[in-house]
């Protein structure tokens, strides 16, 4: 069968593929280009594309009559239009599986970097500032006994959260759509998003990117956080509004943000918030690395 594939990926799975299938890889810089997607993806059986690809209509009319599965190299599936390639039959499938950890330990990571002020003070250090041991420099925070809130208590949320309590000593809320009974066991508290918001000391969004999660952190949203909170994100851009994170970080409404993930992750430009942000010293950005490494990447 025809295969095509938008973009390199490591591990060994394409050299499987390629020992029975036809098998083209766009390698191109960066994202593969809307029109080169859309005549490469012409007469294919399977398509393995990433988060940076819309599928969408215009995609499967152009995919034509033989595309059989589309296997979305993601743990989310929030750039396919899975209404459409129900209609046309087409099975669409995604790579969560283990990704859980590999995100929730880069959760935990940017929260000890976020709390410890460490890429500020890396800055400082490659600057040439540090002249001698100053016991008010860089002062941070303490995360052991302080609230961590889970926003969205799947897979990924349940892993940073266990992470969290076992390695952090913090005390574990999550908001939800629904109360989970499994986390009764670990002894977590339910509650509605405000209030979690308004409690926590830590707030890690870990939801899915829907109609009813875009721009789940707002105005509004900043204005029930603590002062000292910090707000977390590696699950996806849109789930912030970026101008609103902008505004409470420069006026110090919270104490900080870490997020590796942005509104709009194929246009960064210098004049957009995202640029603006990288000149803010409270604020960690990664790359959009949750499931960057070696195990996670062979496994998806």
């Amino acid at each position: 069968m025809k295969v095509f594939v938008t973009r390199p990926i490591p591990g060994s799975a394409l050299e499987e593929l390629k020992k029975n299938h036809e098998v083209e890889i766009w390698s191109g810089p960066g994202a593969i280009p809307r029109e080169t997607l859309l005549q490469k993806v012409s007469g294919a059986s399977a398509v393995i594309p990433m988060l940076t690809e819309k599928i969408d209509q215009e995609f499967f009319d152009a995919a034509g009559p033989n595309l059989k599965i589309v296997a979305n190299y993601a743990v989310g599936f929030d750039n396919i239009d899975l209404s459409v390639a129900k209609q046309k039959n087409i099975a669409v499938t995604n790579t969560p599986s283990h990704l859980g950890d590999s995100v929730a330990e880069l959760t935990i990571a940017l929260i000890m970097a976020l709390s410890r002020r460490i890429v500020e003070s890396d800055k400082w250090m490659r600057e040439g500032k540090y002249k001698s041991w100053d016991p008010s420099l860089f002062l941070g925070q303490d995360l052991e006994g302080k609230t961590i809130g889970i926003v969205g208590l799947g897979t990924i949320g349940i892993a940073a959260a266990r992470l969290a309590g076992a390695v952090l000593g913090m005390k574990v809320v999550y908001s939800a759509t629904s109360e989970k009974t499994e986390a009764a066991a670990f002894g977590w508290k339910f509650m509605k998003l405000n209030e979690l918001l308004s409690e926590s000391d830590v707030i890690s969004l870990h939801v899915p990117l829907s109609p009813q999660t875009h721009h789940l952190i707002g105005k509004e949203q900043f204005g029930l956080m603590k002062p000292s909170a910090m707000l977390i994100n590696t699950s996806r851009g849109p789930v912030i509004d970026e101008t609103a994170l902008y505004e409470a970080l420069s006026n110090k409404n919270i104490w900080g943000a870490a997020i590796d993930v942005y509104e709009n992750e194929t246009g960064l430009s210098d004049d957009s918030t995202w640029w603006k942000m990288t000149k803010l010293p409270n604020i960690i950005m990664t790359p959009h690395i949750g499931s960057a490494t070696i195990e996670a990447r062979e496994e998806m």
